[in-house]
């Protein structure tokens, strides 16, 4: 085996620049298609970043949200110890509430829920994953709702030939997927199928059960092309989740042993299943119509107390496509209708929504706009009592610019409003102390402006990109904390620098760094008596940063270490800035190693939290949720045929 490193070890001892040994390495272009047309990130007038397959196959991770945790710029922790619907944290909406100002879609799916639940990210395969692609700051107009911060738009991939993957590790960790496909010119069928386990790295609570966790998950996706103009497709899938997760510790107890157990796990399961259908159809080169449905059952149980809450979401859009040799337009029509039936009521949400996105490029230049208008109805109907009901309308739109400099250089700017309706618990308040819920009234949608400039820098063997971000918001949704009230901050801001950065170092070296600094600030807030102004947003850190480094050791074979760090924070419930304990710095350092044995057999291995940081999230004083707080690891083969 050939031994590159030391290769590239000796350039740097003779002076050499590293670009001579990669001149022939260029990095890959990187495509995103957030406006429904396919370009260049460097040429997009918006805000991006993007996990390819190679990306995440590096990686070593098993989940996405294992994945999305530790190698994205996002933040994201289990939700008060739920690591299968975990809290979401970009551009500094919070750990508490800022997933619900981020759309989720796979395959344009939605995933984000109509109540306080985050979405379910550990119903997608990770092994099905071709593309995640993060839109920053953007995309109100063709995804609605909830899009104030930006979205995560997860892409599958077909199945060509068949794969059989296989891993165990600590805790009593082991999992098992199988993925097949084939591939024709005008026929493809993709499915997959896949099993994880975990026995939990806590100590038995009185039941005698950790905090362990199992899910199931499967997947069938079919295209067909008829005729040369019209493209079909169908998916369906179904995930099982069963997972019990810890109570929160004092801080005395979380430093005398992070994995003790206080009282018994929450033990709660997800069902999903759904189904998909949709189809394009090419009038011409130019014009293009597409169609598509989804239908999805969603089932959570909280074992404990016998909770349990059914919903079904059916979502429809149409739209129509122009895309000449400058000009793109897309303008359709959208449908969300989702019910969620209660043990004594039923509460349904549903949004109806046009929207034009038009784009037109110039030989330097490229110009994007769109504009969206909303309707969202809620209908709250109790087995006994009065029946509410109340509409909601707003507009949403976007503008953008991007200009090349030169080949390797260019600047954009885009400049977004959006709005974020209230979910369909946040009209109702839980009196502190216990006792029945009560109707709180429909509070107002929340309203962003946000702005943001950069430039990318891109050459053969470097990609680098710089943004910097001002928003504005009215109306910013949250629970308060002292009251248990559904309220509104009047005023809030936030404003950033984030950084990316690719580097090809060397044949057998590669880079890659993700930094962001980010403030959050309450301006106003008339409910809290002004007690909150001036205040930072809870569980928003500063600085977040994640740096990987790959090394191709031998023929086949890559080392890849990367290290995940995110700064102290106020404790995710303390809006007034006055607790005693605020948020640890968040730090993980992860090792992986893949080596190709033959074309058809890989074997890997991964350490994830290798010097065994201390993680939890902190909610308030003496209320903390021990996450990632020991070393695990995992063995695994990959077998192709």
């Amino acid at each position: 085996m050939k031994f590159r490193l030391a290769a590239a070890a000796s350039l740097y001892a003779l002076g050499l620049p590293p670009a001579v040994l990669a001149a022939d390495e260029a990095l890959a272009p990187v495509i995103v298609t957030a406006t429904r047309i396919e370009m260049k990130d460097s040429d997009a007038p918006y805000a991006s970043e993007v996990h390819r397959r190679e990306d995440i196959e590096r990686a070593g991770a098993t989940t996405l949200v294992d994945y999305l945790a530790r190698y994205s710029s996002l933040q994201v922790l289990p939700n008060y110890g739920n690591r299968y619907s975990p809290a979401l944290n970009m551009r500094g909406y919070g750990i508490t509430d800022g997933y619900q100002n981020v759309v989720v879609t796979v395959d344009g799916r939605r995933l984000n829920n109509v109540d306080m639940v985050p979405q379910l990210l550990g119903s997608v395969s990770l092994a099905d994953v071709d593309r995640i692609e993060i839109t920053k700051g953007s995309g109100s107009v063709l995804f609605g709702d909830g899009a104030t911060a930006g979205t995560i738009q997860i892409h599958t991939r077909p199945r060509d030939g068949a794969t059989v993957d296989l891993f165990g590790g600590s805790n009593g960790s082991r999992g098992a997927s199988l993925s097949a496909g084939l591939v024709r010119e005008r026929f493809s069928l993709s499915a997959s199928a896949e099993r994880n386990r975990d026995d939990g790295a806590g100590d038995k609570d009185a039941t005698g059960h950790r905090d362990a966790s199992r899910a199931d998950i499967w997947r069938v996706g079919i295209d067909g092309k008829p005729v040369d103009e019209l493209k079909l497709r169908l998916d369906a899938g179904e995930s099982r989740i069963d997972t019990r997760y810890p109570n929160s510790l004092t801080l005395a107890q979380f430093k005398d042993d992070p994995a003790q157990i206080v009282g018994n796990y929450t033990h709660q399961k997800f069902n999903t299943h759904y189904w998909s259908v949709g189809g394009d159809y090419d009038f011409s080169s130019r014009w293009r119509l597409s169609a598509d449905h989804h239908d999805e059952s969603r089932y959570s149980e909280w074992v404990n107390s016998g909770s349990e809450s059914d919903s079904r979401y059916l979502s429809d859009e149409i739209s129509l496509q122009f895309r000449g040799d400058k000009l793109a337009v897309t303008a359709g029509a959208q449908l969300f209708d989702a019910v969620r039936k209660g043990s004594d009521n039923d509460t349904d949400k549903r949004n109806r929504a046009l929207f034009l996105q038009a784009q037109y490029s110039f030989d330097r230049l490229t110009l994007s706009a769109g504009a969206r208008g909303e309707q969202v109805r809620y209908r709250y109907r109790p087995d006994a009592g009065e029946h509410l009901e109340a509409n909601e309308r707003f507009s949403s739109w976007d503008v953008g610019f991007n200009y090349r400099l030169n080949e390797a250089l260019s600047v954009f700017g885009n400049y977004n409003d959006a709005h974020q309706t209230p979910d369909i618990d946040r009209f109702f308040n839980w009196p502190f102390g216990g006792g029945p819920t009560v109707f709180n009234g429909f509070i107002d949608p929340a309203h962003a402006r946000t702005l943001t400039l950069g430039l990318n820098h891109s050459t053969a063997t470097n990609r680098l990109k710089l943004a910097v971000f001002h928003a504005r918001l009215h109306n910013e949704i949250f629970l308060d904390p002292y009251t248990f009230n559904n309220t509104s901050l009047d005023r809030s801001r936030k404003f950033g620098i984030e950084v990316q950065d690719s580097w090809q170092i060397a044949r057998a070296v590669a880079a890659n760094l993700n930094y962001s600094w980010t403030r959050a600030l309450i301006d106003r807030d008339d409910a809290s008596g002004g007690a909150f102004n001036g205040k930072e947003l809870p569980g928003v850190p500063r600085h977040s940063l994640v740096a990987g480094l790959a090394v191709d050791v031998v023929e086949g074979g890559r080392l890849y270490v990367s290290h995940t760090w995110r700064s102290r924070a106020w404790a995710a419930g303390d809006f007034d800035n006055n607790n005693s304990q605020r948020q640890r710095a968040y730090q993980s350092t992860d090792l992986s190693y893949r080596q190709q044995i033959t074309r058809q057999v890989e074997l890997y291995g991964a350490v994830s939290n290798l010097f065994e940081h201390e993680n939890g999230m902190w909610v308030d004083d003496d209320q903390i949720y021990p996450v990632d707080y020991s070393r695990t690891w995992k063995l695994g083969a990959r077998i192709s045929f």
